[in-house]
């Protein structure tokens, strides 16, 4: 399929025995429609003010709950789309005083607001346990289902995430990359796994990794649409970095002799899994304007954005040799 060119060009004169002459007035036409088109144009500049007005706005909630790990939750606001971002804005985003619970099968707490000074005249703003109440612990179990439950200037929002059973990966080890270019390291490695889907459809994977003694960071997510209950070989797993403007990716998916790597290879639901793979896919899609536009599926009620996550989760280290 030719998706554009000159049709005077590629027109066949072999059609008709009055080819020629009908070649050149296509060629008149084209070059007539062109110049009245242009000149309309030309003449017709105006000055478009297009007023996008301004949204509501809305709660946004960063949550989870892990398999030996207490709940945690953070509340912000959007930000409009044309507003300044500096720290200031990021402070202001915030949600204070919001009451948060977290509630299993048989047990309901309510979650405390921490403020953590960054060092860098800014805070930040968590939900988690009262440590200091025995009556509000709570750790993630597997095989529970636990609900969130947010109110917030008289609106309550909520949300309900498992905890899947875990299951590992069965091995894991380093190779040489998958996929190279002249800005990969000449020691790079990537790691790579086994691992045997249950036989049970449904079982969705979110992974970390850890490099030496820095933060989990997320790299990757998966279902088993194609591969349930089968054998999967040399699955390719890239590290996990923290993204921003200034980085070569080249270099930082990948790890390198003497780096001490921990994968968390997170068993998630449904729900979780379509908040992830839509928000990748709509990061991965801004700027290209040959993507289809998408939705991010939050599975928060009441309009809320953001996720609410059940993590399954089990660690494996591994060093890479020297």
């Amino acid at each position: 399929m030719r998706l554009c060119g000159s049709f005077a060009r590629d027109f066949p004169l072999s059609l008709h025995p009055h080819s020629h002459a009908l070649y050149m007035n296509l060629r008149l036409l084209s070059a007539i429609t062109f110049f009245v088109l242009i000149s309309t144009l030309m003449s017709c500049q105006k000055e478009v003010h297009i007023n996008l007005g301004t949204s509501p706005t809305q709660i946004v909630v960063q949550g989870a709950i892990e398999t030996d790990v207490p709940p945690y939750v953070i509340l912000t606001s959007t930000i409009g789309f044309f507003s300044k971002i500096d720290l200031n804005t990021l402070q202001n985003s915030f949600i204070h005083g919001a009451v948060v619970t977290v509630s299993d099968d048989s047990t309901t707490v309510r979650l405390k607001e921490y403020t953590i000074d960054t060092g860098s005249n800014s805070h930040f703003y968590i939900y988690s346990i009262d440590t200091s109440s025995l009556s509000n612990l709570m750790i993630g179990r597997a095989g529970k289902f636990y609900k969130l439950s947010i109110l917030y200037n008289g609106v309550t929002y909520t949300s309900v995430t498992k905890i899947p059973h875990p299951k590992g990966v069965d091995s894991l080890w380093f190779g040489a990359p998958t996929f190279t270019n002249s800005k990969t390291p000449d020691s790079a490695v990537q790691l790579y796994a086994d691992y045997t889907d249950p036989d049970t459809i449904g079982n969705y994977v979110r992974y970390f990794t850890k490099r030496n003694n820095e933060l989990y960071y997320p790299s990757g997510i998966f279902d088993d649409g194609l591969v349930n209950g089968k054998h999967i070989s040399n699955i390719d797993l890239y590290a996990g970095y923290e993204d921003s403007t200034n980085v070569n990716p080249d270099s930082l998916q990948y790890f390198y002799p003497g780096d001490t790597v921990t994968l968390r290879w997170c068993e998630i639901d449904k729900g979780v899994y379509d908040f992830w793979n839509t928000y990748y896919y709509a990061s991965n899609a801004i700027g290209n304007p040959f993507a289809s536009p998408i939705n991010i599926k939050s599975n928060i009620t009441n309009g809320a954005l953001g996720v609410w996550c059940g993590y399954g989760s089990v660690l494996t280290t591994i060093a890479v040799p020297r």
